[in-house]
């Protein structure tokens, strides 16, 4: 009878799953996690555990998600899963942010303006529908991405619910003295016709008319002797639309100011500017009439260069530098926060000559009906006509614009409900809660501080049609709020909470005063959006028994320090008088692999949905996870293409150990601690070790240390060492025999380790794999619902740690050494070489213990050990004796017996006889 001995027992090539074709197989699993309700499964398995709550911040419902979604959405789902193998209860519920002006835009372009085509309410019921589209469309694409979350009720802030709680949220903050309402300068969006948020601003370059502009001084107040001299204060500005709303010019107190006599009169600029901005206006300078300080010129009367009936002073601002310009600042107090403040000690009037689209009005004076950049050319040629335009330029320079439109902004007054930054010491509270919060990366903490020590009252009123209502009532002849607002505020809270906002709109004043109507206005503004994102931690996580607040973690975008963080900590010190997360992790924008903001016009955007469909949601994630997302993160061809290497690392090790466990039965053939080989209990202590660091990079949310220390683990630990060294046991000993079932019992150990390390950030791979290692019970069907495995840890009472990380170091030499005779044609293979260490000390020490078992270690033919007496001697030889077919190992006992001539006596005995036993290795 002919043997055919080679790999007999090779159970590497058995057909197991573990396929690459992701993106097909992903859909099915989802398909049926939903159907088998494993959230609330995995909730069930948890309860009782304790929360760890980390609260969605909720994406706006407009579009189809983009990168950028996607890696906030997976760092999100990686948490959670870790936390909740972690021992926690880590309950996740999705939101979405629902009202504002994308939205009405988007109906706008379909059934046009309210009031033109279409009334308010059907154009709110049309807003509704188009973000509950919006809604499934995203929520398709999170939930594709491996995310797992109640999406079956997740938090809208356009449910009736929490539109009511919005309500309730502002009527807390009003309570607690935080609302103020005035006529101040706001961010302003002609486009909208709304204010924006700080939020909403970006800045971009802009090319604007750069005028010097002389107003005629008039009264001196005897300051300075102008004679018949005709004098001119200048000022320098980059918005002459704003020119008809000048009240002032505001002066620095402690600079000093010169009077300068010119060939276009007498001019009064800054003294440390005035060289320059006579050689900018080509000036000769004729003489200094006076020298004085800011403060003494104030009130001197000038006349305002466009408007005859109007007189304004030189008043003193703080505010005012010399760094450019003149060092005499044109105010407006309708059109900027430095002009209002300033304006508020001199009792200035605000008077907002700009109408909601940026046409003038009546009480600009002049150009009356005019849009103001359409009137602007006409400003200038009135200047110019009467004198007093000095010199014109054209500048690009940094300008504010709404993050819609793209378009710039300006500042405008207007009657505005605001949240106070000082009325109650709000902005004081916010500082000293934001050193109790943990900001990761820790720089975040500086950026909100900067953030809210600088910034104005918030605004918190718009003038749109889809949003949560401003449920006040403001007597109409003095304009205060109903001294039962508290009350009123409830009474619109639940009536939203049965009809939605549209309930508030549709109902009239009467409905809530009575008899009172006649003498209230009731308030048609509604709320910032950031107001509705940013009170989620009432309406949400304080109306739901399985949150808590505050929540554990806020997780966004490094753009929510003015955004979201923001909104969220000042609403709930205004409610709470604390902070609403414990700790507040800002992740990096994508750009690709030039380091390029990802745009339509440069055509590098990249679709998370084609990149899911190309390789699978698991690829998109380890790419994610591999990332430092602290920093910018680079997306591209390269880049994914590292992810995808380092995936079939991680799948080929798990392959290998389903493979070589196949016939293992841990309740029938586990090896006990103290019996197992010498190598097997290195390798559960270092896996021990190993799960430590992961486990601390997953706490520390170092996920890309996580992911490299597993690739590592894989690559190095396992494939590189322990799994060839082990490769002669599980192929080549008897199936049963303690040698093998010792390899086997690590590889089971090791495999539930690993699946649950994968998890968090390769769900659908770890869970694949899972159905071959778990138990029969019902608790055990999904790793998500695990904790981290408890690795045993045997005693090393053979040969040590310290003797094992010896060794390895050794291996890794003779390693190069058997490459370098490779190069050189002395050997071909490991198999076909034997080696001989010379060692000493505890080297030679740990070495010798191997004994004859030294060979498999090193994975060489032969292997021999000898004291040595200074540095660490390899040489390496050609094996000698024949081959082994089943082995593959070259031995001199080979065609010893002769009813087995192909094979080594080792082969024979663990073919044919009782097998052979290892100690070591």
């Amino acid at each position: 009878m002919t043997v055919d001995y080679k790999n007999t027992l090779n159970l590497a090539d058995t057909p197991f799953p573990m396929r690459a074709d992701l993106a097909k197989r992903e859909p099915n699993w989802l398909a049926e996690w939903e159907a088998d309700d494993l959230y609330q499964k995995i909730r069930t398995i948890k309860k009782g555990l304790p929360k760890y709550i980390l609260h969605d911040g909720p994406p706006y419902a407009n579009g189809q998600i983009h990168l950028g979604h996607a890696v906030n959405k997976v760092l999100k789902d990686i948490i959670t899963k870790s936390k909740n193998l972690s021992g926690f209860d880590a309950v996740y519920v999705p939101g979405w942010d629902c009202h504002g002006l994308p939205i009405e835009q988007k109906v706008e372009q379909k059934v046009g303006k309210v009031g033109q085509k279409v009334d308010a309410t059907e154009f709110r019921k049309l807003c509704r529908e188009y973000a509950t589209s919006q809604i499934a469309l995203q929520m398709k694409d999170f939930k594709r991405l491996g995310v797992l979350g109640d999406w079956d009720n997740p938090y809208l802030t356009m449910n009736f619910a929490q539109e009511a709680n919005i309500v309730r949220a502002l009527g807390k903050i009003y309570d607690n003295g935080h609302i103020v309402r005035g006529l101040k300068p706001v961010n302003w969006c002609l486009d909208c016709a709304s204010a924006l948020a700080e939020a909403e601003v970006e800045y971009a370059d802009k090319t604007s008319d750069a005028i010097f502009v002389g107003f005629e001084i008039t009264d001196a107040k005897g300051v300075v002797d102008l004679g018949d001299e005709k004098a001119y204060a200048v000022i320098w500005t980059t918005t002459p639309w704003t020119l008809p709303a000048n009240q002032a010019i505001s002066i620095n107190p402690h600079e000093e100011y010169s009077f300068i006599k010119t060939a276009k009169g007498v001019l009064l600029l800054a003294s440390e500017l005035a060289k320059s901005v006579l050689e900018t206006l080509e000036l000769e300078n004729l003489g200094e009439l006076a020298k004085l300080k800011g403060e003494a010129l104030e009130f001197v009367k000038v006349q305002h260069p466009l408007i005859d009936e109007r007189e304004v002073s030189l008043i003193l601002g703080e505010h005012v530098t010399i760094d450019s310009g003149t060092g005499l600042v044109h105010t407006a107090p309708a059109h900027g926060v430095d002009d209002y403040n300033v304006g508020q000690k001199y009792n200035l009037p605000v008077e907002n000559p700009v109408g909601d689209t940026g046409v003038y009005l009546p009480a600009a004076k002049v150009f009356v009906g005019e849009h103001i950049y359409k009137a602007q050319p006409q400003i200038l040629e009135a200047l110019a006509n009467s004198g007093n335009l000095l010199k014109h330029d054209k500048i690009r320079h940094s300008y504010p614009h709404c993050w819609r439109h793209k378009t710039p902004i300006i500042f405008r007054a207007t009657p505005q409900w605001f949240i106070s930054m000082e009325k109650m010491g709000l902005r004081e509270k916010a500082l000293a809660d934001i050193k109790n919060v943990t900001w990761t990366p820790a720089w975040g903490q500086n950026r909100i501080e900067a953030m809210v020590a600088d910034r104005p009252d918030w605004c918190i009123s718009r003038q749109r049609t889809w949003g949560v209502p401003i449920a006040f009532f403001t007597h109409k002849e003095t304009d205060e709020l109903h001294p039962r607002t508290s009350e009123l505020i409830e009474k619109a809270a639940q009536m939203i909470e049965k009809g939605g906002i549209e309930a508030w709109f549709e109902a009239s004043c009467a409905d809530f005063l009575g008899d009172e109507a006649s003498q209230y206005n009731k308030v048609s503004d509604t709320l910032d959006v950031w107001f509705d994102s940013g009170t989620t931690h009432f309406a949400v996580l304080d109306q739901d028994d399985s949150l808590a607040n505050p929540a554990d973690m806020y997780l966004e975008g490094s753009d929510q320090h003015r955004g979201w963080f923001q909104t969220s900590l000042l609403t709930s010190e205004a409610i709470h008088g604390r902070a609403p997360f414990k700790q507040v992790l800002t992740h990096g924008f994508v750009v690709d692999e030039n380091g390029r903001k990802m745009s339509k016009s440069l055509g590098n955007i990249i679709e998370p949905q084609r990149e899911i469909d190309k390789t699978g949601a698991d690829m998109l994630r380890l790419w994610i996870a591999s990332a430092d997302y602290r920093y910018e993160m680079s997306a591209g061809e390269k880049v994914f293409k590292g992810a995808v290497d380092t995936y079939r690392r991680i799948r080929n090790t798990v392959r290998f150990l389903l493979a070589n466990t196949s016939d293992f039965n841990p309740a029938t053939d586990s090896v006990a601690l103290d019996e197992l080989v010498s190598l097997d209990k290195f390798m559960l202590t270092h896996a021990k070790a190993t799960q430590d660091a992961i486990t601390k990079a997953y706490d520390d949310m170092e996920f890309h240390q996580a992911v490299q220390t597993v690739s590592a683990f894989c690559s190095q630990s396992l494939g590189g060492f322990y799994l060839d060294i082990i490769k002669d046991r599980t192929y080549t000993t008897r199936a049963d025999g303690k040698p093998r079932r010792s390899a086997q019992t690590v590889l089971h150990h090791i495999a539930h380790a690993l699946l649950r390390w994968i998890a968090p950030i390769l769900p659908f791979t770890a869970q694949e794999a899972w159905a071959f290692v778990r138990s029969d019970a019902e608790n055990d069907k999904y790793i998500f619902a695990q904790t981290w495995y408890e690795l045993p840890q045997p005693a090393m009472n053979d040969i040590s740690v310290s003797d094992w990380e010896a060794i390895l170091a050794v291996k890794d030499t003779v390693n190069k050494a058997i490459e370098d005779a490779r190069i050189a044609k002395t050997v071909s293979s490991n198999l076909t070489a034997q080696v001989e260490i010379s060692a000493s000390g505890a080297v030679f020490s740990a070495l010798d213990k191997l004994g004859d078992e030294a060979r498999f270690v090193f994975i060489t033919s032969d292997a021999a050990v000898k004291q040595g007496d200074g540095e660490l001697g390899v040489r390496i030889a050609p094996a000698v004796g024949e081959k082994c077919v089943r082995c593959w190992h070259i031995r001199t006992d080979v065609g010893a017996n002769a009813e087995h001539p192909e094979l080594c006596g080792r082969c024979v005995t663990n073919a044919f006889g009782e097998g052979g036993e290892r100690r070591y290795a």
